[in-house]
């Protein structure tokens, strides 16, 4: 099989993706194509069908199909130029292809996330913490294997674990390099920050918004998700609930960014800081992995609103 990773500028190709959407849109001119995106395990690709011809066979998202056409180049980023295509027969290709998936050891990211709880001390934000790390099994396989996001970043198995546990070692320096921090509270939210996420998105190979992640979003659901473990835990300090609270609803920072608060506290600061890092760092990976290794300059990329280059060797 030829990975979408393996893939150059001016290669022809005649293989099997995932159809992960499809759009039927109009050129200036009012000519109908179709424009795709194309996943496999080890990335996506952009793909146009600009001739609608006898070539072009019935398919929707989400099905696997057969594609015969070129790799080109817009804006410093491939994109497949499709002749033809159809749907693809079983056994012409495995499912697991086209799961993209961590580099990392999903296993070994979990047992550093259970250290990392093993060291708390606050008996009520320990019990919280472990009544879903520790306890809860069907949860346990479900955080494991989850995304952290549809695009940008961590958007693979195992990203919602990966990038968990990035943002919990920053918020572990952090609370040792700067005292006034209350390191269980800022360990606990880091954990939980993006809990809604197994509930704002759907399992692979959909790894699209759900109704109650497009109706309510992960900030919300994650929050609600732990103040209903924290009203089984006798004498949970309610102060010690809305600060915990405050930080998951805050994480991202700025109301225009989807939290519905701003931080107030200096945990709930360091979290947001940690999981912008751990995010923007992470998105970056994408971004040069995904281009072409012979460019230096990879253009303007949106995101980050700068153009893109490489660091020397």
């Amino acid at each position: 099989m030829r990975y979408i990773n393996e893939l150059r500028e001016g290669e022809m190709l005649s293989e099997t993706y995932l159809c992960k959407s499809k759009q039927s849109l109009k050129t200036k001119a009012g000519k109908s194509y179709y424009s795709l995106l194309l996943q496999d395990k080890t990335g996506t690709l952009d793909a146009k069908v600009w001739e609608l011809s006898n070539g072009i066979e019935n398919f929707d998202s989400m099905d696997y199909i057969h594609i015969e056409g070129q790799i080109t180049s817009f804006q410093n980023t491939l994109q497949l130029n499709i002749k033809r295509v159809r749907k693809s027969q079983e056994g012409e290709y495995d499912p697991s292809d086209f799961v993209p998936t961590t580099t990392k050891n999903i296993d070994e990211m979990y047992n550093e996330i259970l250290t990392i709880i093993s060291k708390m001390t606050n008996p009520y934000l320990s019990k919280l913490v472990n009544s879903f790390f520790v306890e809860d099994k069907e949860f346990i396989k479900a955080f494991k294997y989850h995304s952290a996001a549809k695009t940008v970043h961590h958007g693979f198995v195992g990203g919602l674990v990966e990038h968990t546990l990035g943002v919990t070692k920053l918020c572990e320096y952090m609370a040792a390099n700067y005292p006034l921090i209350n390191r269980d509270l800022l360990i606990s939210a880091a954990l939980f920050h993006d809990l809604g996420k197994l509930d704002e998105i759907s399992t692979f190979p959909e790894n699209d918004y759900t109704d109650d992640g497009q109706l309510l979003g992960h900030i919300y659901i994650g929050t609600e998700k732990v103040g209903a473990i924290i009203r089984t835990i006798p004498n949970f300090p309610k102060s010690l609930e809305n600060e915990l609270k405050h930080c998951i609803l805050s994480h991202h920072g700025e109301l225009e960014y989807g939290s519905p608060k701003k931080p107030a506290l200096i945990e709930a600061v360091a979290l947001t800081y940690a999981d912008n890092t751990d995010a923007k760092l992470q998105t970056m990976i994408e971004i040069l992995n995904g281009a072409d290794d012979k460019s230096e300059w990879l253009g303007y990329n949106k995101f980050f609103e700068s153009n893109i280059r490489r660091s020397s060797k």
